[in-house]
């Protein structure tokens, strides 16, 4: 009974000024509509993007330059030009990995490409006749250029979707030759919509043979991946490691920790991306958390000037037989009803705006970016509400409980 008169109290309390209650919960509103919502499109994002490297297949391995960072400074070691034309070389001999099924070089850039009056923003990617193959890929018209079309280094390109929308609009691309760095390339392909992704878009993409990107479009000799695949993903263990020891040989490396390569598998790779976005998005959490501190002191204050104008209330119930700790609790119960308003219509809020933000990036990117539920920011937003209003609202209602009854009936 006396819990209920004290939070009916506390209620009375709030509703009597709405506009300051209303302008204490904003800070709390928006604090866990952004821990929300960045927990919600990092989830997005992490899921698309482990989405297409597991699309890769078990039995995929990936090498890269450069040598795995380890601290700051190994960033510069990232992009160098250590994979070259006599690594395919040796690692395609069976002696040296007996497991290699596949192996395709590939170098990327960006470019403008033209067609008559139109131009178009593209990445350039030069690659092997297996990419249908590794990528799924499945052309709409014409046929994937083939092998020979790589050792003879022919002008020829295969168009993704919305290179054929911007540059052909109503007419049919095969056959015709497209201009990109004053190379007239011939369109013998085009692809389905793929949706876009994280990694790959090839829907904005146009895919040349490697030997005419390094020799006329990007001007490299090096490469800029190695993608690897086994017969099966048993296999890819024993691969990975021959292919670490023949690229050592190849480069003449005896100390592994002067590695200028980095060789990864599917679930090497899955694994540090979703480390690597788990901690891009806790530390987002993070920084959106101060917004709830904010909050929390903005509550405080508040709190504070309410116990201030309330003296001569707190007297009046002290003087009808209200103890200190009746007035405790009423004041951080107010302070608790504040936070837990605020956290739920944050909450609320939260949802709306992840699930909207998701669905305009899947049209707007052409992705296809998931809403995912934010069952942890839920738990972290009601969780971290009760403790702001409970540690922000604590030393107000402490003030207030130690107000004497006599010196507050006498407060004007």
């Amino acid at each position: 009974m006396v819990f209920k008169i004290i939070l009916k109290t506390a209620w009375i309390g709030l509703t009597t000024n709405r506009s300051r209650s209303f302008l204490t919960i904003l800070g709390i509103v928006i604090g866990i509509t952004s821990i929300m919502l960045v927990i919600s499109l990092g989830a997005g994002a992490q899921d698309l993007i482990l989405g297409q490297v597991q699309g890769l297949g078990t039995n995929t391995i990936i090498v890269t330059p450069g040598r795995e960072p380890t601290s700051p400074s190994d960033i510069t070691e990232l992009n160098n030009d250590s994979l070259k034309v006599k690594d395919i070389e040796l690692l395609e001999n069976k002696a040296n990995v007996p497991d290699l099924k596949i192996l395709m070089p590939f170098v990327g850039g960006a470019g403008t490409a033209s067609f008559s009056s139109n131009a178009y923003q593209v990445m350039i990617l030069g690659a092997t006749e297996s990419l249908p193959e590794i990528f799924d890929l499945h052309p709409n018209n014409g046929i994937f250029f083939a092998s020979d079309d790589v050792l003879s280094r022919r002008d020829v390109v295969v168009i993704g979707s919305k290179v054929v929308e911007h540059l052909f609009e109503n007419e049919n691309p095969i056959g015709q030759k497209i201009k990109i760095r004053n190379r007239n390339l011939k369109v013998v392909a085009t692809l389905l919509p793929t949706g876009g992704g994280a990694i790959f878009n090839f829907d904005s993409m146009i895919i040349v043979p490697y030997t005419t990107a390094q020799d006329y479009l990007i001007g490299n000799k090096y490469f800029n991946h190695f993608i690897i695949q086994t017969q099966t993903g048993d296999q890819v263990p024993v691969a990975a490691e021959d292919i670490t020891r023949t690229l050592r040989e190849s480069h003449n490396i005896t100390d592994p920790t002067k590695d200028d390569f980095t060789v990864q598998t599917q679930q090497d790779l899955a694994k540090r991306l979703s480390t690597i976005t788990s901690a891009l998005t806790w530390f987002l959490v993070a920084v959106a958390s101060i917004a709830l501190f904010v909050g929390g002191v903005g509550i405080m204050n508040i709190m504070l000037v309410s116990v201030t104008e309330r003296t001569h209330e707190i007297g009046l119930r002290k003087a009808v037989g209200a103890t200190n700790k009746d007035i405790l609790s009423q004041f951080l119960i107010e302070a608790v009803i504040l936070t837990a308003i605020g956290g739920i219509v944050g909450i609320i809020l939260g949802i709306v705006l992840s699930f909207g933000i998701s669905t305009a990036l899947s049209y707007g990117l052409g992705v296809n970016w998931q809403f995912i539920f934010p069952w942890s920011g839920i738990a972290l937003g009601l969780g971290v509400s009760a403790f702001v209003g409970f540690v922000f609202g604590s030393y107000p209602a402490k003030k207030a409980a130690e107000k004497s009854p006599i010196e507050a009936l006498r407060y004007e």
